[in-house]
């Protein structure tokens, strides 16, 4: 098989992109940064709409994964047409482009941001809809979109609404790096490794055990192995669907503080912060 991974120079992107190449397929990787000697490149931001015709032209792909979009939930409260310009508008751009060219299956990497303050949890795939931040909106846009897609023009999708992706490849190849950092576990290993000063607290006061956040922690490699599943699934002949992507347990910033703490035997300093604009106090998956 023969597979477009958009963004798939990033995170998550690029260890779907490692786990297609050592199953035996090939891919090209759509992104504006280089995902790294000896895989198919092609320079282009998929806003670029006759970009993407000119790919789909050269090369016959039998699906594409959907990687890229703008992830941080302060930024959007602060800058939203930022994010509807990039996850929505763009992905529409890449959407016709596909349409166009007769491609009809597409994985997307949706978020549990979609769900908003959950009514209960772990929250399964029927609950409410009701995202609280332009970020979670986006990605809840986009899969209405997909929606209308696939009722106008027969474009098969399967939406994997992630719950907080961690880790790195197991063999040591990949790893994760953002600019600027946002995740936790990373900010609190660069703590750890004396890279940074403190890790900051977002909230002490939300009604959890502790008072912070709880979240579920997903293995990027789970989520690569995932998203192979759900391109099987729908080169098979599945219907449109959306999965969430976690782990089924919560743990609490504070939790996962301590647990770094224990395995690395090193005091990792916090600075105390008010909540951030947007982020729910539980986010637990029934997956």
């Amino acid at each position: 098989m023969k597979f477009l991974v958009v963004g798939g120079a990033g995170y998550i992107g690029s260890h779907m992109v490692k786990h297609l190449l050592g199953s035996g397929h090939e891919v090209v990787v759509a992104d504006l940064v280089s995902p790294g000697p000896g895989i198919q490149w092609a320079k282009l931001d998929i806003a670029d709409e006759p970009a993407l015709d000119v790919l789909f032209g050269v090369c016959r792909f039998d699906a594409v994964f959907h990687f890229a979009s703008f992830i941080q939930v302060g930024e959007s409260v602060s800058a939203p047409g930022k994010y509807y310009q990039n996850n929505v508008a763009a992905t529409l751009s890449l959407l016709q482009a596909m349409v166009n060219a007769g491609i009809r299956h597409l994985v997307f990497s949706s978020s549990a941001a979609v769900y908003g303050n959950p009514q209960y949890v772990p929250i399964d795939e029927a609950h409410a809809k009701g995202p609280i931040n332009p970020y979670g909106l986006s990605k809840w846009m986009v899969e209405q979109i997909l929606e209308d897609f696939d009722r106008a023009y027969g474009l098969k999708s399967v939406c994997l609404r992630y719950f907080n992706a961690a880790g790195a490849d197991p063999e040591g190849q990949l790893g994760e790096r953002h600019d600027p950092e946002t995740h936790l576990i990373p900010l609190i290993l660069q703590a750890a490794s004396g890279r940074r000063e403190a890790v900051t607290v977002f909230g002490r006061d939300y009604d959890t055990a502790d008072g912070t956040c709880i979240r579920d922690y997903v293995h990027v490699a789970d989520l690569a192995a995932a998203h192979a599943l759900a391109v099987d699934y729908l080169l098979a002949g599945g219907e449109r669907a959306a999965f969430n992507l976690g782990n089924g347990l919560g743990f609490s910033v504070q939790q996962v503080i301590d647990t770094a703490r224990s395995v690395t035997g090193r005091q990792i300093n916090t600075l105390d912060a008010p909540r951030r604009a947007g982020d729910p106090p539980r986010l637990v998956a029934d997956a």
